[in-house]
């Protein structure tokens, strides 16, 4: 025994936390599989995985992964599209290529996307998220789009009032979601069961024990559930569309993992994250979950500080959570079968609504409103359009916000009255401050002798440098000194100031 304890000093406190860690993860990785369109096993698969083999690999010592309530959206259209057996073609494509991105120190590039479009882009999945559980909690069938289920939730109420058994899975779904808030504020032993799992008991207790007419987890078994991708499925890969959602899936399953990471060091004092390295024991995990045919994984925050404030203090206690994972799928699938579908529905409501910053976004609008902007336009492009390309339209606004910040210049103009009239450009010139900088400079008097000093200038972009010099070469009028330009506190020598110099 004591040899055990001087190998593994912490394994109490990671055995401890290594189950409070399972009891949240289990309703989590079911209900996010069937919200994907999944069978609910491949949840579980994708969950022991990420405990088992990414749990085993450095990089986050306390993060935990698995299924993610943000990938849903992405993966219930992808499975949509391309059919199930695609979805392993998908994650492994995706996996290999985070261990490329490892491999090549890109982990840390990820840590250079704005905070803003990443917010935004949970944003956009927790509304349509909500907007789609809302359908599965009243056991109706939701619309495909993310516009039609927003537009559609009218009627759907209209269906929902008129009918009795949908009423009562409604109701199953609500109750759901209020143990779950109303849960952490149980006292004793009752306050330390996780309040998603509370929730899924009592809803599963109370829909035996009254009967009440509601849809429950369709099971197959953990082993008919797992499908590799066969050959026909890597077909799909001549598709433009399958190779952009696999970019897609990359991109956001990484930067969710890393942000999360980032969050995750924030909780506790132990060894920091080591990016690269986290990000190709995501890829690693992914590979293995695409080769299984399984969902694809990121770091999930929820788990992850549930592990923390548990007391984990090694990896040990996410790669124990797996095994306790794979125990239940193995020897306890069964109990799949009694776990009422709107219960799950519920779960993942609470879910997509935490993924909406709102006191963040009150904050920004506040502080940083082209900040605000950015996330507020991430997410309604998602709703409307798609996830990939509602993010690539947060990142293109994203880059033209920081180009117009660093576009900073300044034109001073000083006329006394008599002499040449001196005009002083600061700053960075470049093509988007242009507009400005040649109203101001065409609306001087044509007949007086001008200056343009550009000492002050950091950056002269072509653009601006070659309207510069249209503008200096037209302006004067026959018989009028020509503008003189100046790099210094002296004027340029005569012979250099007829054409622009920013040498």
């Amino acid at each position: 025994m004591s040899t055990a304890v001087s190998k593994f000093p912490y394994l109490r406190q990671d055995f401890a936390a290594s189950l409070v860690v399972f009891l949240v993860a289990l309703p989590l990785c079911v209900g996010v599989a069937v919200a994907s369109g999944v069978p609910a096993e491949l949840g579980l698969v994708t969950g022991i995985v990420g405990g088992i083999v990414t749990g085993l690999m450095p990089g986050s010592s306390l993060q935990v992964s698995g299924p993610a309530a943000g990938l849903t959206v992405l993966v219930f259209a992808a499975v949509d599209t391309y059919g199930l057996p695609a979805l392993g073609v998908i994650v492994l494509a995706t996996g290999l290529l985070q261990l490329a991105m490892g491999a090549l120190r890109l982990g840390r590039w990820f840590r250079a996307i704005s905070l803003s479009v990443v917010e935004g882009m949970l944003a956009g999945i927790g509304l349509v998220l909500i907007a789609g559980q809302l359908y599965a909690a009243a056991g109706l069938e939701a619309p495909a789009s993310g516009v039609d289920k927003l537009l559609g939730l009218p009627g759907a109420a209209v269906d929902v009032v008129g009918s009795t058994e949908a009423l009562a899975s409604l109701a199953v779904g609500a109750g759901t979601v209020l143990v779950m808030v109303l849960w952490r504020r149980m006292p004793g032993p009752a306050g330390a069961v996780p309040g998603a799992l509370a929730a899924v008991l009592l809803a599963t207790a109370i829909t035996l024990a009254f009967g009440v007419p509601v849809a429950t987890v369709e099971v197959q078994g953990l082993f008919d559930a797992i499908q590799p991708p066969g050959a026909d499925a890597f077909g799909g890969l001549a598709s433009i569309g399958l190779l952009g959602t696999i970019v897609a899936f990359t991109l956001i399953a990484s930067a969710e993992s890393l942000f999360s990471a980032a969050a995750v060091d924030r909780l506790h004092d132990g060894p920091r994250t080591q990016y690269n390295k986290e990000l190709m024991a995501q890829g690693a995990g992914n590979t293995v979950c695409g080769v299984l045919g399984a969902l694809p994984m990121t770091a999930v925050i929820v788990r992850s500080s549930a592990n923390v404030q548990a007391g984990a203090r090694t990896k040990a206690s996410r790669v124990l959570h797996g095994v306790w994972l794979l125990l239940f799928a193995a020897l306890l699938p069964s109990a799949l079968a009694l776990i009422p579908l709107p219960a799950l529905a519920g779960i993942l409501v609470h879910a997509g609504w935490k993924l909406i910053p709102f006191r963040g976004l009150v904050g920004l609008w506040r502080g940083h409103r082209g900040e605000a902007l950015i996330l507020v336009v991430t997410a309604v492009s998602i709703v409307v359009v798609n996830m990939f390309e509602g993010v690539l339209i947060g990142l293109a606004l994203s880059i033209v916000k920081t180009a117009w910040e660093a576009s900073q210049s300044k034109l001073e103009v000083i006329d006394k009255g008599a002499g040449p009239i001196q005009v002083y450009l600061s700053g960075n010139a470049t093509f988007l401050r242009l507009p400005k900088i040649l109203d101001t400079l065409e609306a001087l008097p044509q007949d007086r002798p001008l200056v343009l000093d550009l000492s002050g200038v950091h950056h002269l972009d072509h653009a601006c440098h070659t309207a510069l010099t249209n503008w200096a070469e037209r302006h004067s009028t026959p018989g009028t000194e020509p503008v003189r330009v100046t790099q210094g506190t002296t004027p340029a020598p005569q012979e250099e100031d007829a054409p622009l110099r920013t040498g």
